[in-house]
């Protein structure tokens, strides 16, 4: 039971410290639409989600009116396309992609996401056919996601899938050049991806989820930054114990609408997700949480520390808030989405490298960064490679969400609008990873995961 203290707190985070659920996701199943016609799955696909959904959006709105908190997107997620197309007959599976476009666009979400492929062991002939059609799906589609999952504890990495992506990146930035390569920040290459993850552009329905769930993802990073601004100068014991209380009220106002929507929707609830996602925003940004611990910038030695603690403790609070906690959970470093990460690049604090080496405490990865239009397909994939090994060897979900922007070098910048902002171009190593890349083949999965 909530005391008034806490209820009057929740709103305080709600009115003055941007406090919001960043999306509520419905996950669908698209298992019972395979056919091997592709007009009737497509068909399937399109009354499925069109059923399932059709008053996603309309609770939403119910809930924020109600409750007054900010509901940002409505979302959903589906089967991963290249398991529910693959007995059909084509060789292309951008009609799919089309027909996803057109169920998203009737129900009226902000993203669906599913447009997927797993193989982090190998391919089947439909994973290799959907990851051709992503440049052409993403590039004639508005509001779908695609992911491609490339590496798990478990498997190893699977180095053809690297080398497959790194080409892919670069066919669909060249397809929408027009939009700075606004397609690649609707793809994401992980490492062990995990099947209830509400958050865009990697979101997809496992098949070991049930029929259709909903699950919602929180934010919060400037009600954070307000807690620790109370606490300035204290050590990090009580600084972690602030950030546990926060993330606790955090996760109780997500429960609470996961509940509510589970509820009237007549769907099973499923899990919160703790990330804390940041905005463009000013007062919403991960990167002044670690400027309020004392650090000048992000990026300045200390960052990885700091983002360290702040994972943790956010899981921990959040842990104790919900029985169904799931998704990524932790805390997003994307550069674009973030005005103090921002910030901290064009100041020169922050670097492509040092942000390889906070994906190693982070939820996800390298996310939404914007490199020079003339990056190396094999540099793009010695990229993945990497953040595919940091996953690997922590047993942890990494990503990579990189946009090559043809045309466009150190010290351009894109603007993306809405949640995906605006990003400076980021300088990367210039020195050749072709022939490791060429190699091929897997990278065997650590002595660690023959735990059984």
């Amino acid at each position: 039971m909530l005391t008034t203290k806490e209820i009057m707190d929740t709103l305080k985070m709600i009115d003055e410290q941007k406090l919001d659920v960043r999306t509520i996701t419905m996950g669908i199943s698209l298992l019972d639409c395979a056919h091997s016609d592709i007009d009737i799955v497509c068909n399937n696909i399109y009354d499925k989600i069109t059923k399932y959904a059709k008053n996603l959006v309309k609770v939403g709105e119910q809930i924020e009116e109600e409750y007054g908190i900010k509901v940002v997107n409505k979302r959903i997620a589906v089967t991963p396309i290249s398991i529910v197309a693959a007995a059909a007959k084509t060789d292309n599976y951008t009609p799919f992609a089309l027909a996803l476009d057109r169920a998203a666009k009737e129900v009226g979400v902000n993203f669906i996401g599913g447009f997927s492929a797993l193989v982090q062991k190998g391919y089947t002939n439909a994973d290799r056919i959907l990851i051709d059609s992503i440049p052409q799906a993403l590039s004639e589609t508005d509001v779908v996601c695609a992911s491609v999952n490339v590496a798990s504890t478990k498997a190893g990495i699977n180095m053809d899938a690297v080398r497959h992506m790194g080409g892919i990146i670069k066919d669909l930035a060249q397809n929408t050049a027009a939009n700075d390569a606004i397609g690649c920040a609707k793809l994401v290459v992980f490492a062990n991806a995990v099947e209830d993850n509400p958050f865009m552009a990697g979101a997809f329905h496992g098949v070991g989820e049930p029929e259709c769930a909903i699950n919602v993802g929180v934010s919060g990073p400037g009600v954070v930054k307000s807690a620790l601004e109370k606490i300035k100068g204290m050590p990090f014991d009580v600084v972690a114990d602030t950030i546990k209380k926060t993330s606790f009220q955090i996760t109780r106002v997500g429960q609470l609408v996961a509940m509510e929507a589970s509820k009237r929707l007549g769907v099973p609830y499923g899990i919160v997700d703790l990330s804390l996602a940041p905005t463009p925003e000013i007062g919403d940004s991960v990167a002044h949480i670690f400027e309020e611990m004392g650090l000048e910038r992000a990026g300045a030695h200390g960052t990885t520390a700091a983002l360290a603690m702040l994972n943790d403790a956010v899981k921990k609070g959040g842990v104790m808030a919900s029985s169904h906690v799931g998704g990524l959970s932790g805390a997003f470093i994307p550069v674009s989405e973030d005005a103090g990460m921002i910030d901290a690049v064009l100041a020169g604090a922050l670097t492509f490298d040092k942000l390889e080496a906070m994906t190693s405490v982070c939820s996800v990865g390298l996310d939404m960064i914007a490199i020079p239009g003339d990056t190396p397909k094999e540099t793009i994939s010695a990229m993945i490679a990497d953040e595919a090994a940091i996953g690997m060897i922590n047993a942890k979900t990494t990503a990579v969400r990189i946009i090559p922007v043809p045309g466009k070098g150190v010290g351009d910048s894109v603007e993306f609008g809405g949640l995906l902002g605006h990003a400076p171009i980021m300088a990367v190593n210039s020195m050749s990873s072709k022939d490791f890349i060429d190699r091929g083949g897997r990278i065997p999965a650590p002595i660690h995961s023959f735990k059984n």
